[in-house]
């Protein structure tokens, strides 16, 4: 039994003793411990069940094979395949765990609407991914919930890794960045190094509080990586030169410091 549990409990029938004659008063208390109880034994866990379409029923995998033949050929090098339940337990899942039951589509020849499309709508992702539709919801996100965005433009769901150029090399993922922000690609004659270990060092790909979806706000960003020292009262070094009154001023860019900073052609210190 939970020690907590087991405390609130003799503390209630000490408190309501049999002289003490408080019914309604043990009522309560027992209700308070019940709900203790309760509230210490329960997990909270999220369902996830497969997508619902009128009139459908589940067919397998197998029947998508006649028609997507491809797609199902490369399924298996996919990272969702690994999520792939075995025997019985796979009866309603594969194709239709995203896709939706597959009769209706089946019988109508792949005829529109009979069947969920994740390249056009991301509520098909969102049943797994919950904390990506929250990010979506932040103040800054990328474009996805006013639909001029999918999540297919950047993972793909059906083969290799689900991020689009990603692996075991960080900087491979912001291949699937450059595809829009080409002017951050450089090359650059003065690189800043933290384009080394990938856009996700600074930036949160789906959603941020923070403007330009970075990871953190200001200069607390740069100062993750940039080491600063304290050697005198009202004193901050950073790189050896006093800024103490330059963080004052702004960001380390917006200042007008370090404005080149994903790369400069011109300046080491990424100025311009």
């Amino acid at each position: 039994m939970n020690l907590v549990f087991q405390k609130a409990l003799a503390a209630t029938v000490k408190w309501f003793s049999p002289r003490a004659r408080r019914p309604l008063g043990l009522a309560l208390g027992l209700t308070a411990v019940a709900g203790l109880a309760i509230s210490c034994g329960t997990l909270t866990r999220t369902v996830v069940a497969p997508p619902t379409i009128p009139g459908a029923t589940f067919v397998g995998s197998a029947a998508c094979a006649d028609c997507h033949d491809e797609i199902v050929k490369n399924f298996p090098s996919a990272t969702h395949a690994n999520l792939m339940a075995k025997g019985v337990n796979a009866t309603e899942v594969g194709c239709e765990s995203c896709h939706g039951p597959g009769s209706v589509h089946n019988e109508s020849g792949g005829e529109k609407g009979t069947i969920l499309n994740p390249k056009k709508d991301p509520t098909t992702c969102y049943q797994c991914h919950l904390d990506v539709r929250a990010a979506f919801n932040l103040p800054y996100h990328h474009p996805v919930p006013e639909q001029r965005l999918t999540c297919v433009q950047c993972h793909n769901p059906h083969e290799g890794p689900a991020v689009k150029g990603g692996g075991t090399a960080m900087l491979s993922a912001s291949e699937t960045c450059f595809e829009c922000h080409n002017t951050q690609r450089g090359p650059f004659v003065f690189e800043h190094e933290a384009m080394r270990e990938g856009c996700t060092t600074c930036h949160q790909p789906h959603g941020s509080v923070n403007a330009k979806l970075l990871t953190q706000r200001n200069a607390t960003l740069c100062l993750k990586c940039h080491f600063q020292e304290q050697r005198a009262a009202g004193q901050v070094l950073i790189g050896g030169v006093d800024h103490s009154l330059l963080l004052s001023q702004g960001t380390c860019w917006s200042a007008g410091c370090h404005e080149a900073v994903h790369g400069s052609q011109v300046n080491s210190s990424l100025r311009y």
